[in-house]
């Protein structure tokens, strides 16, 4: 797919990083020492960071909290997260909002297409905690809204469910708001057509917010390409997703994204390798991590079986639905060094 006009866009864009200030001074003490040790890999292997998928909305394997809220922020922040990632989509009127699904009917008290929903009626929807259905005080967040709870506190992964044109303007709000650095961004890459059409998008977007590759290996196989998606955009880390057939056995290696030459490829990039944990709907355990999921470590009590296999095969980053549980787990096993906040 290709990105018409963005290269246009691409001169507005650094216009606007050049004349848009901070709409207020930021504490950033917590946001720059994560930021330290995201770019700085090779440095902070002893450490696994964690990231919060769909915001941190699960506890020994049930939903407690209702995804893509404020209030799962605000706790994976206490938890101790380095990153949150969350879902945009747009109100009918424009505004940038955090909903997963096309439609509201799984996760609000509304019902209808989401992009068909105006901000006004999105703000009498209230959210709803899906594993026993009780709606929450909550109405759907606006993305403006989360950045604000997270600013200074967290870093965040966009994930965008609409197309990429729409990321410029997650950038302009990010500048606007004064933490254009705390953002990421990603895209599937898995041929130099895909890196080609990343770097025309990062150029509207604009150098202040940070591009990480996804690379999945039912098409990406060789060390060299996954050094080659990294290093074309200085990516501190790469999303590495090993795919799981429903009816086959949970890895026994890691796969080709997880080999010994793809360590050595992280190693000498300077980058961490990211795995995914958490659960897809309706799909097999482990899913994106070749049947060594949340699941696993938290429904069968095996965590070396999961998030441990994970560790010693070079992730560095792990995502999770799951992140109480394996922060504890990192704690008590000594892959997790505190945060100096005093100077």
């Amino acid at each position: 797919m290709r990105w018409t006009g963005l290269l246009i866009a691409a001169v507005a864009g650094c216009l606007a990083i050049a004349l848009t200030l901070p709409a207020m001074a930021v504490d950033n003490t917590r946001t720059s020492r994560i930021l330290e040790r995201l770019k700085n890999a090779n440095a902070w292997r002893s450490h696994i960071m964690v990231v919060a998928h769909r915001t941190g909305w699960k506890e020994n394997g049930r939903m407690i909290r209702a995804e893509n809220s404020l209030d799962a922020i605000r706790n994976a922040i206490a938890l101790g997260a380095e990153m949150i990632e969350l879902d945009v989509r747009k109100s009918s009127d424009g505004t940038l909002i955090l909903m997963h699904d096309d439609f509201l009917d799984r996760t609000t008290t509304c019902r209808g297409e989401t992009r068909a929903t105006s901000l006004a009626t999105l703000k009498t929807c209230r959210l709803v905690v899906e594993a026993d259905g009780h709606a929450t005080d909550e109405t759907v967040p606006t993305l403006e809204q989360a950045l604000l709870e997270t600013r200074g506190r967290i870093l965040v992964n966009i994930d965008n469910k609409l197309t990429p044109d729409i990321l410029p303007e997650v950038a302009t709000l990010a500048r606007r708001l004064g933490m254009a650095e705390q953002i990421l961004v990603k895209e599937n890459l898995w041929n130099d057509r895909r890196i080609a059409d990343a770097q025309a998008l990062m150029a509207a977007i604009g150098p202040d917010i940070t591009f990480l590759p996804i690379l999945a290996d039912d098409a990406v196989h060789d060390p060299d390409f996954m050094a080659k998606a990294t290093s074309s955009f200085r990516a501190p880390a790469a999303e590495l997703v090993h795919w799981h057939a429903d009816d086959a056995p949970q890895t026994t290696d890691g796969g080709a994204l997880f080999s010994a030459k793809a360590r050595a490829a992280a190693i000498q990039g300077n980058w961490h390798q990211w795995v995914n944990t958490y659960t897809i709907v309706n799909r097999a355990p482990g899913m994106q991590s070749g049947g060594r999921g949340d699941e696993r470590a938290v429904i069968d009590g095996k965590p070396l079986e999961s998030w441990g296999f994970w560790i010693d095969r070079g992730a560095t980053i792990i995502q999770t639905d799951e992140p109480k549980a394996l922060i504890a787990w990192l704690e008590k096993s000594g892959y997790r060094v505190p945060y100096d906040l005093t100077n």
